[in-house]
């Protein structure tokens, strides 16, 4: 094969090869860390992400809600600090015909959470008596006044007072310092939604960050050395087939 026609072909492959790179190079910088409410279900004795936003979640009778303020990104959970169990906060609540009984756990975060190292109030559980359609919004709502701004909860019971999901840009080490469990009492007494619970309506902000998981960039990776090592074979087979040619 002659210069001539070897150019491009080395052209080509060194264009291919610098996109791949330059596209796995700037991916890890999408990164971010975010400072947000995030809402989780107990399942199976553990926290998990709630599968929707909290308008659109409507648990079931026996069912716990979780909520943590925290500062996380895409590689690291933060989940609330204590793990309770339906029995654990609503066992003292009797149950009552038409409606459903909730847990609810809400941890408000450690003071590096807060945009100023605020000290925030102490986690609490309650156990949520609501209409047997109540969703997690309502749910919710039993723990005090919630800001919403743009369909995202902002704010539970007057925190944080101001801000929503922003972007943190340089995440301290102690908000990066893993969890340290905290014991919740169970609660004395059990709120009952009123007649008229008042609108709450969210969107887990959780979902603003998760735009592109940890799990999304290492299927990323894979899938760019793939098609990187399909490109090296196939330009090695062409390259061997033309020279054949030309002998």
């Amino acid at each position: 094969m002659s210069l001539v026609r070897r150019a491009p072909l080395r052209v080509v492959f060194a264009a291919l090869v610098a996109t791949l790179l330059s596209a796995l190079t700037v991916a890890p910088a999408h990164a971010a860390a975010y400072r947000y409410w995030g809402f989780y279900q107990l399942a199976d004795g553990a926290w998990a992400f709630a599968q929707k936003g909290p308008d659109q979640t409507v648990p079931k009778d026996g069912s716990v809600d979780g909520w943590r303020f925290a500062v996380a990104d895409e590689a690291s959970t933060r989940y609330p600090r204590a793990v309770m169990t339906f029995d654990q906060v609503c066992g003292s609540t009797p149950a009552e015909a038409g409606k459903k009984r909730v847990g609810l756990v809400v941890d408000f975060g450690r003071p590096a959470d807060a945009a100023d190292n605020a000290t925030p109030p102490a986690p609490k559980a309650l156990c949520a008596v609501v209409a047997a359609d109540a969703t997690s919004s309502a749910v919710l709502a039993l723990a005090g006044d919630v800001r919403v701004e743009k369909g995202l909860v902002c704010g539970v019971d007057g925190y944080p007072t101001s801000d929503c999901g922003g972007a943190v840009k340089e995440v301290s080490p102690e908000a990066k310092a893993a969890d340290q469990p905290v014991t919740i009492a169970a609660p004395a007494a059990s709120p009952t939604a009123a007649a008229t619970t008042p609108a709450a309506t969210a969107t887990d902000v959780a979902a603003a960050p998760a735009s592109g998981t940890s799990g999304g960039s290492v299927a990323a990776y894979v899938i760019a050395g793939l098609v990187l090592l399909a490109l090296v074979a196939y330009l090695l087979v062409r390259s061997r087939s033309r020279a054949r040619r030309d002998v």
